[in-house]
């Protein structure tokens, strides 16, 4: 798993730099609205939400918004309804990719999503076609400056983690999807820092890409992320970090 954490601390620092713009609030408050109708409006009870709500803080969303996302999802309030869909297919090099959204027209995105990999040779497959291929996997996220990574491994897997490694400027901790809140929440009541937590389905082996294949990987990626129905991406997708970079700018 060590190392494929790079695209999502990619993604999240884009988020952060994105923030100010209406569709990334868009994306959280679809989340705490969908989060809330699943499991209620209470997040101590409902970590779905309760993750949802980490989000939209740290994004800066106006308090009053989420507050009205959350009424909603619950029913206090009218709005719209969205549905849960998650698409599978095939990127450029055969690389896999799963695409979950939430939308309140399929018919639109999916047709909207179909083009957008066709035209950068990929391609939309079949319910079951990769997620064999992948992981459902707790992460969070530490900055490495938040404590040392002895004490850090000790209190992560005393709180039920599975595994903890050192990437770049952080440390990403793996657990069980039901355990990702404990882990969580524990190390926090500890001082320490969680800079993201999430759900990530994670493969379980990845596609190297070069050249054109990796510059259509890296298009497919940016233009899926910035879809207004798109709420998470995941891939096999390997790009060394030399071009990578180089992408990027």
């Amino acid at each position: 798993m060590s190392g494929h954490n790079k695209w999502s601390t990619i993604k999240h620092k884009k988020g952060a730099a994105d923030a100010k713009r209406s569709k990334v609030f868009t994306k959280i408050l679809k989340e705490v609205t969908v989060a809330a109708r699943m499991g209620g409006g209470d997040p101590t009870g409902n970590p779905r939400l309760r993750a949802a709500i980490d989000k939209a803080r740290a994004a800066n969303l106006p308090k009053d918004n989420l507050e009205r996302a959350i009424l909603k999802g619950t029913g206090e309030l009218e709005g719209v309804s969205y549905e849960e869909i998650v698409y599978e297919g095939y990127g450029p090099g055969g690389g896999a990719l799963i695409i979950e959204v939430m939308t309140d027209n399929s018919n639109r995105t999916v047709a909207e999503i179909r083009h957008m990999l066709s035209k950068h040779n990929g391609n939309l497959g079949k319910a079951g076609t990769v997620t064999w291929k992948f992981d459902r996997k707790g992460v969070i996220t530490v900055p490495a400056d938040a404590t040392d990574e002895d004490t850090l491994m000790e209190l992560s897997l005393e709180l039920g983690a599975d595994d903890i490694v050192s990437e770049d400027d952080s440390y990403v901790i793996y657990t069980e999807p039901q355990e990702l809140s404990t882990v969580s929440d524990g190390l926090t009541e500890k001082g320490i820092t969680v800079e993201n937590s999430e759900v990530q389905m994670i493969p379980q082996n990845t596609v190297k890409l070069t050249g054109k294949d990796a510059e259509m990987a890296w298009k497919i990626y940016n233009l899926l992320d910035d879809h207004d129905d798109v709420q998470n991406v995941w891939h096999d997708f390997e790009i060394d970090d030399e071009e990578l970079s180089r992408l990027m700018n």
